[in-house]
């Protein structure tokens, strides 16, 4: 039986939400999973179906969500559906939300320069197999400052400042890029990379972290079952 894996996309429409997400179909496609996808976070009411699924996939910036569209999926991944996402579509949803920031480990606050900063990811060597082989990489896009949840399972980094700012006076600081983490019996994936969907395609390796990270998340829901 194939994996099930639901997309949910919509929000704020400058982080390519519908291109995003067409990257995420393929390349769940193409790992034999059956892919739904939906423009509203109705989509999170149904508390079986959610249990259900391997994996969640929200690309969904800003916004707000309700009660109701947020404790299924709490309760989905608690129970071993993995969570995987990236950049503002995960961890910059929804900023009332406190609860999601618990789950999926850190939120959103700064990208000092914007788009179009070069950059370097530090792959954390020996972290894990979802980077395993990955050299270090530049890229060209916005550098994620978060604020993160001190259990995360940090696999890649980018040091600040690249941009000067009032930052700057902290002196060099390494903030997450990659990061695994658990919820309940359930396994959260995230990657700041994505602010345009071309991001996955002028570097490579950060689509390949992506895949590695969805099936990664994946599988947990397999183990929770045994």
């Amino acid at each position: 039986m194939k994996r099930k894996a639901l997309i949910v996309q919509g929000g704020w429409e400058g982080h390519e939400p519908v291109e995003v997400s067409e990257v995420f179909r393929k390349l769940l496609v193409d790992m034999d999973f059956s892919v739904e996808v939906s423009d509203t976070l109705d989509a999170f009411l149904d508390a079986e179906k959610l249990k259900s699924l391997h994996l969640i996939v929200p690309v969904w910036t800003m916004g707000k969500i309700t009660d109701q569209q947020v404790e299924p999926v709490l309760s989905a991944v608690e129970n071993g559906t993995g969570i995987a996402g990236c950049h503002g579509g995960m961890c910059d949803a929804f900023r009332e939300c406190t609860q999601w920031q618990f789950m999926t480990g850190g939120q959103w606050v700064a990208h000092p320069g914007n788009d179009g900063v070069e950059y370097v990811v530090n792959i954390r060597k020996g972290s894990s197999p979802i980077v395993d082989g990955i050299e270090d990489f530049k890229v060209k896009s916005e550098q994620y400052y978060l604020h993160v949840d001190p259990a995360i399972e940090v696999l890649a980094t980018t040091r600040f400042p690249v941009v000067e700012g009032p930052h700057s006076t902290n002196g060099q600081v390494d903030v997450p890029v990659v990061w695994t983490k658990r919820w309940g019996k359930g396994r959260v994936f995230y990657c700041s990379l994505g602010h345009k969907a071309k991001v996955f395609s002028d570097a490579p390796q950060a689509l390949e972290i992506m895949r590695r990270g969805f099936l990664w998340a994946a599988e947990g829901r397999d183990l929770a079952r045994k």
